[in-house]
């Protein structure tokens, strides 16, 4: 050779040297780089991870998504909450061997051989992605899916693959093979909402798991490894044939006989679905909001609505929102058996009066949705809990819509004079003979055409709507006490400008909702005494165990006899009054009426001894309804619905109030004793010139403000304006 060639040759040699030598250099500093500059801290910050989070675990963490269920009064099923998970768990012992051996033999053969990883399986999956410049095949084992579903998100990345290595790890260190099983097969996606075997078994058998045939079991078995391509709904036979190759791998693997396998894969695989649950979503958004409060309750939270600065208000309502949401997520995957005191058929005869009275107005906004509304509210006076829950009218949807039961606030109108200003007189010196003088006033409300009444009864001013009068009494009441008492029955949005004498006639800043004025009217027909509105009757665990049990607890916030009166006196609203024809025939009903400015909402609130049912009409974006007012509309609703819902219920008679002489119920005020007192007055009830139930705001109109102030163009008036442009004095 000669001496060119080996110099040639050296040089070669140095520099493939040199090259591999910096390549070792690079290689050095990437494994230094790798474990002291993020890479190694990051992995060894991923395992301590793992081992805590396994380490926190035990049985219950894969149980955590059971599906809570929804109870009506009758023991019927009104829905199923399963949030992201449907899970029915079913324990190793109750699972059939078809669906153990059938998920092992086709995602995990060497489950019972591994410590949860299988690395070759790993090493496949990395070559299979260099091949084909993507990933085909996952290399995870049955314990890395379990660690992916119950404690990772399913982003694809290294740092979530490491970590889920670590965790799998760490589950076969603490758990038996049949444990991971367990929780496996519990809580694996089936598709189309599913998760859990026992679930899909259900949703696309109408069956039990443990009463499939081994055929139907492997056509589950299918479904996780891809459940969009091998969904049984749009892909079945997908599914059909990857069931095929389940049972070829149970037949080689010794888990069937040849007949076994034969027959199942002859085996014709009908699906049968279970009709979807009558989708009902006012009572399901109202029945998931009062579950959630109650598990709130159940936690020791206490609800007020009543704040002395903004500070307080905004620190309460941080807290209110963190721990609702958070009982409103266990809500979903608690496996909770929620009991209600809804009745489907009265239901369904409140939300057919909705819909049929309004069905000839068909025009929609530009989401679909009727533009005139409903919502309305029937409460069971025995016990105080809400039976019935119209948010609106029936439209199919997707997803939920408003339920403006209890989430619409509109103004109420003279409908709120009951409970704010002739109850609470009647717990003064006034009783419903008592004589007013219907007059002119200034800078107050007038009568239409300028005419006015004279002397007449307390009696005939509300049977007539007369706003002059609820203003003079509301002047001597204050509003401070007034709207005392709508806050002691928490009505929730009373504002600090509400403190006005405008509030006598309904011309609120926010309003009032018809479960709230369904609640207020329940209260006066119980003799005063309230009861917190909600359909919850008791919430138990999976267990049977009681959570929460509402047990009512009454307030009182009238007087027995005020309340009485005020019944009596509404009585006539039907016969005699604004309400006039939408009487009950031999039922005994009371009722007010309520219409705002320009007719853009309507109410009718009433009740017999056996319900109280508020209804309110309008549209969502406030405008102009012609012939609009409470005994249309409302009127109708409320007396369709009421007269179906007493059929066949025996007449009731209201309980009489004590009568008693105005001279002597100003003794009783100025303390002069009487030789024959009506009645004693309970001592939590709300005394005369005491606030019920909680002390007057500061901000509010005090004694011998002069109520100088117009009435907003929103606020409620029966039958006129304060301009005195609407028809004369009431409701027709």
């Amino acid at each position: 050779m000669s001496k060119t060639k080996k110099k040639k040759k050296h040089r070669l040699f140095w520099h493939f040297f040199r090259i591999q030598l910096v390549l070792l250099v690079l290689v050095l500093i990437a494994a230094a780089y790798y474990f002291y500059g993020g890479y190694g801290k990051q992995v060894e910050e991923l395992k301590q991870e793992a081992v805590r989070l396994v380490r926190q675990s035990d049985v219950d963490t894969f149980k955590a998504n059971q599906t809570s269920i929804v109870y009506a009064s009758d023991g019927s099923v009104i829905s199923t909450l399963k949030g992201e998970k449907d899970s029915y768990y079913v324990s190793i012992e109750e699972m059939p061997v078809d669906a153990v051996t059938a998920i092992v033999s086709i995602e995990d053969k060497k489950f019972f051989r591994h410590h949860g990883i299988d690395y070759r399986a790993l090493l496949r999956a990395v070559k299979a992605m260099v091949q084909n410049g993507e990933v085909k095949q996952g290399g995870s084992t049955i314990t890395m899916q379990l660690a992916r579903n119950i404690f990772l998100s399913q982003e694809k990345t290294w740092q979530r693959k490491v970590e889920e290595m670590y965790i799998a790890t760490e589950l076969e260190n603490k758990y038996s093979k049949d444990q991971i099983l367990e929780f496996y097969l519990n809580n694996i996606y089936f598709g189309n909402g599913y998760y859990g075997i026992q679930s899909a078994a259900r949703g696309y058998f109408d069956r039990d798991v443990e009463s499939l045939s081994l055929s139907q079991i492997a056509f589950l078995c299918a479904i996780p490894n891809n459940p969009t391509l091998y969904d049984p709904v749009t892909n079945k036979d997908n599914t059909v044939s990857r069931r095929d190759r389940i049972l070829k791998n149970m037949l080689d693997d010794g888990k069937i006989s040849q007949m076994d396998y034969a027959q199942a894969v002859a085996e014709q695989i009908t699906l049968n679905r279970p009709q979807a649950l009558a989708k009902n979503d006012y009572v399901e958004t109202y029945t998931y909001y009062c579950a959630t409060r109650a598990l709130m309750e159940q936690q020791g939270f206490v609800f007020h609505e009543d704040f002395k600065t903004d500070e307080e208000q905004q620190a309460y309502e941080d807290t209110y929102n963190a721990l609702y949401s958070e009982c409103q997520k266990k809500l979903y995957t608690g496996g909770y058996r929620i009991f209600t005191s809804i009745d489907l058929s009265l239901q369904d005869e409140l939300q057919q009066s909705v819909n049929d009275t309004l069905s000839g107005y068909t025009g929609v906004n530009d989401e679909g949705v009727y533009e005139l509304q409903a919502s309305a509210v029937c409460i069971d006076n025995d016990n105080g809990y809400v039976r019935a829950v119209v948010g609106g009218r029936s439209q199919e949807f997707p997803g939920y819509t408003l339920n403006r039961a209890y989430q619409s606030f509109r103004q109420p109108g003279s409908a709120i004079k009951p409970l704010t200003v002739y109850t609470p007189s009647f717990e003064q010196s006034y009783t419903p003979d008592s004589i007013v003088v219907d007059e002119p006033i200034e800078d107050g409300p007038r009568n239409a055409n300028g005419t006015y009444l004279g002397e007449i009864t307390v009696r005939t001013a509300v049977e007539k709507s007369v706003n002059t009068i609820a203003w003079k009494l509301y002047d001597q009441l204050t509003p401070d006490k007034g709207l005392s008492y709508l806050k002691a029955m928490n009505f929730s949005r009373i504002s600090p400008s509400d403190y006005r004498l405008a509030t006598a006639l309904g011309g609120f800043t926010n309003g009032v909702s018809a479960l709230e004025m369904a609640s207020g009217f329940a209260t006066i027909e119980n003799d005063g005494y309230y009861r917190t509105p909600t359909c919850i009757v008791k919430i138990e665990d999976g267990n049977g165990t009681v959570l929460y049990n509402s047990g009512q607890n009454p307030v009182l916030i009238y007087k027995k006899n005020a309340a009485r009166m005020m019944t009596d006196v509404l009585k006539g609203v039907i016969t005699n009054g604004t309400g006039k024809g939408l009487d009950l025939g031999d039922m005994p009903c009371a009722g007010k009426t309520g219409t705002t400015n320009d007719q853009k909402d309507g109410w009718f609130v009433g009740y017999t001894r056996y319900y109280t049912t508020s209804v309110w009409v309008g549209y969502d974006m406030p405008k102009k309804l012609e012939g609009l007012m409470g005994n249309t509309y409302p009127g109708k609703i409320w007396q369709s619905f009421m007269s179906k819902a007493h059929e066949g219920l025996e007449p009731l008679e209201f309980l009489p109030y004590a009568r008693i002489s105005d001279d002597l119920l100003q003794q009783q005020e100025s303390g002069q004793p009487e030789d024959n007192p009506a009645e004693e007055t309970p001592e939590e009830g709300a005394q005369d010139g005491e606030t019920p139930g909680e002390e007057i705001p500061e901000d509010g109109a005090q004694d011998g403000e002069t109520p100088g102030e117009e009435i907003p163009e929103d606020g409620a008036q029966d039958g006129e304006s304060p301009v005195g442009e609407t028809p004369e004095n009431a409701e027709n």
